[in-house]
C-alpha cells in the first residue's frame, strides 16, 4: 500500500482501553470499571445541563469565562491562569504537546495513568517509567531518571489506577529538586475524594512556581463524566502556551454551565464523599477478609480498590467470572497490573452484589 505513512511514535502508541460496560456477548453489565459517581450529579447540575442543552445553534465561550471564574471563586485562584479541556484527559495532552517534543523525555511513575504514555508518544517524546514504592509514587525514583533531556514528570496523586496518596512533604521535595525547565504535572482527579484535611499542597505549588500544572476534573465526584470537563491551574506563561494550542470551543455550552451549577452543589459532593469513604472501607473490609484466597487490598484515597491476587485464581480468571455474573471491573494488564483488578466504589446494591460475586468464585475454585 503507497498511502500516507503515520509517524512512527505514533505507530508506537497502544490505544487506550475504555473500561467495561457489556459482556462479549452484548449483554448489559453492572459498571464498576471507569471510577464514575454512582450516585450521579447533583440536582442543580442536571437542571443546568438540561436547560443549556436546549440551545444548540450558537459556539459556545470558546474561554470558558464563567466556568473559569467559578472555579477561581471556588478554590481562591486567578481565573486569569485556569484552562478549561474536553476532561481533563484534554489538559494534559496539550502540556506535554506544549513542553515537550521529538527527543524530549517525560516521565511517569509505573502503574500511572494510561494517558501519560500516549500523550508522551503523541508529539514524539520518549516516555521514561520510574519505579513504584508498593504500587504507589517513589519520589527518589523518579529523581533517578529525571535527565537534560526530562521536560515533562506526569504524578497523578491520588494515583490511578492503583489508589495511592503521596504526602505533601514528598511531593514538595520533588519538586524542590527539580530543574526549573521540568514542567511538574500533578493530577488531581481523585482529589475531592481525599479525607477532610488531607491535602498535597499542589495548588500552592502551583500558585508559587514557575513549573508546576495542577489538573481536576468534573468526571468524577461530580459526576458529569459524559460532558468532558476538565481544568488545569498554573503559572500563566504554561496557559499561554497552552492556550495557543487548545482548540476552540473545546467545552460546550451545557457542559460548562452544568460545572458551575457543579460548583456549588456542596451538600451534593459532601454525600458522596461520605457514601464514597462508607462503602470504599466496606468493601476493603469484605476483600481482606478474602486473604485466605490470596487477596490483598493496596490501600485508597479515591473511589476504587485496586485488589491484587496472589492465590490460586488469578485477576484474569476472577476478571473473566465477575462478567459472567454480571460485572465489568477493570483489569489492566497492558499497565502491568496483571495480578490486580480496579473495582470502582457503586451503589450499596452494587458493591454488595460484586463483593458476594468474587466470594463465591474464590470459594468455589476451592
Amino acid at each position: 500500500m503507497n498511502g500516507p505513512k503515520p509517524k512512527d511514535w505514533i505507530m508506537g502508541i497502544a490505544p487506550y482501553v475504555p473500561g467495561k460496560s457489556s459482556g462479549d456477548d452484548g449483554r448489559k453489565l453492572v459498571k464498576l470499571s471507569a471510577n464514575e459517581n454512582p450516585l450521579g450529579c447533583s440536582p442543580a447540575a442536571g437542571e443546568a445541563l438540561n436547560a443549556a442543552s436546549a440551545s444548540v445553534d450558537r459556539y459556545p465561550d470558546p474561554g470558558s469565562t464563567r466556568l473559569r471564574e467559578a472555579i477561581a471563586a471556588k478554590h481562591g485562584l486567578d481565573p486569569a491562569r485556569i484552562i478549561c479541556g474536553t476532561g481533563s484527559d484534554d489538559v494534559l495532552h496539550l502540556a506535554a504537546n506544549a513542553f515537550s517534543g521529538p527527543g524530549d523525555e517525560i516521565i511517569y511513575v509505573k502503574y500511572g495513568f494510561a494517558v501519560y504514555d500516549i500523550a508522551a508518544r503523541r508529539y514524539g517524546g520518549t516516555p521514561v517509567i520510574a519505579d513504584d514504592k508498593d504500587y504507589g509514587t517513589d519520589v527518589d525514583a523518579i529523581l533517578a531518571k529525571v535527565t537534560d533531556n526530562t521536560r515533562v514528570i506526569f504524578i497523578a496523586n491520588p494515583n490511578n489506577p492503583t489508589g495511592t496518596f503521596a504526602p505533601r512533604a514528598e511531593i514538595a521535595r520533588l519538586h524542590a529538586a527539580l530543574p526549573g525547565h521540568v514542567l511538574l504535572v500533578l493530577d488531581c482527579a481523585y482529589a475531592e475524594y481525599m479525607d477532610e484535611g488531607q491535602d498535597d499542597g499542589t495548588m500552592e505549588l502551583a500558585e508559587s512556581q514557575a513549573n508546576v500544572l495542577v489538573t481536576r476534573t468534573f468526571s468524577k465526584i461530580h459526576g458529569l463524566a459524559a460532558e468532558r470537563i476538565g481544568w488545569g491551574y498554573a503559572h500563566a506563561d504554561i496557559i499561554g502556551a497552552m492556550n495557543r494550542i487548545r482548540l476552540p470551543f473545546n467545552v460546550t455550552t451545557a457542559g460548562q454551565e452544568a460545572a458551575v451549577a457543579a460548583l456549588a452543589a456542596d451538600d451534593f459532593v459532601s454525600m458522596s464523599r461520605a457514601h464514597n469513604a462508607k462503602w470504599r472501607q466496606w468493601l476493603s473490609d469484605e476483600m481482606s477478609a478474602l486473604g485466605n484466597h490470596g487477596l490483598r487490598v493496596v490501600p485508597s484515597h479515591t473511589n476504587f480498590l485496586l485488589v491484587l491476587f496472589e492465590g490460586q485464581v488469578t485477576a484474569e480468571q476472577a476478571n473473566a467470572a465477575l462478567m459472567d455474573k454480571g460485572y465489568a471491573v477493570r483489569w489492566l494488564p497492558g499497565q502491568g497490573l496483571v495480578n490486580g483488578l480496579r473495582i470502582t466504589i457503586g451503589t450499596e446494591e452494587e458493591t454488595r452484589g460484586v463483593a458476594q460475586a468474587l466470594r463465591e468464585i474464590l470459594e468455589t475454585a476451592g
